[in-house]
């Protein structure tokens, strides 16, 4: 089973402001990401990573925020909720009847559970989801788009981890638009 982050951060390394906005990221020219145009250079390869997808993972905050916003990016995409709050008896918009699943249990567990169940690839979504996952080794993949601008403070994507994760390059690939993906392979040792 495979793990893999794709997520879009402030060049200093921030997912969103201190009040958990992303007026910044909305705000970025999405219609002009890529010269030589294509379906692969207008969503910067999002919708080939989630085909390859199975089952995603994200944290009630992003998963609220991905709700109110009525734009639904993941198809019939699996969703797991990590929530301590939110369960079954959550209210769910008519499109996702059926199609998402709440939990609370740390990521290990979480993990054998969607092992258990099949799955085989895995998007892992959510800054305090991302860092436990991380935290807990789960991480096989980051695909990070870097979006030229300045935040100052706000979100990290990266808290604390428990030793050095070492990360081996893969790719990097810069967009019209001055945004840069840059995908990475964990090296967990």
């Amino acid at each position: 089973m495979k793990f893999s982050v794709y997520i879009a951060t402030s060049l200093d390394g921030f997912i969103a402001r201190t009040d958990g906005q992303l007026d910044w990221l909305e705000g970025s020219d999405w219609s002009d990401r890529n010269e030589a145009g294509g379906a692969d250079a207008n969503d910067m390869g999002f919708d080939e990573f989630i085909e390859s997808v199975d089952t995603l993972v994200m944290g009630r905050n992003t998963y609220e925020f991905v709700v109110s916003t009525g734009i639904w990016a993941y198809g019939d995409t699996r969703l797991v909720v990590q929530s301590t709050t939110l369960g079954d008896g959550t209210e769910l918009p008519q499109h996702l009847a059926g199609k998402v699943e709440f939990v609370s249990m740390d990521p290990v567990a979480l993990a054998s559970k969607l092992a258990n169940e099949g799955a085989q690839h895995v998007y892992v979504d959510g800054g305090a989801t991302i860092q436990q996952f991380l935290r807990a080794g789960l991480i096989d993949e980051l695909i990070l788009t870097r979006v030229p601008v300045l935040l100052g403070s706000g979100i990290s994507l990266f808290g604390e981890v428990n030793a050095d994760v070492v990360l081996r390059h893969v790719s990097t690939e810069g967009f019209a638009n001055g945004m840069v993906q840059s995908r990475y392979v964990v090296e967990w040792s």
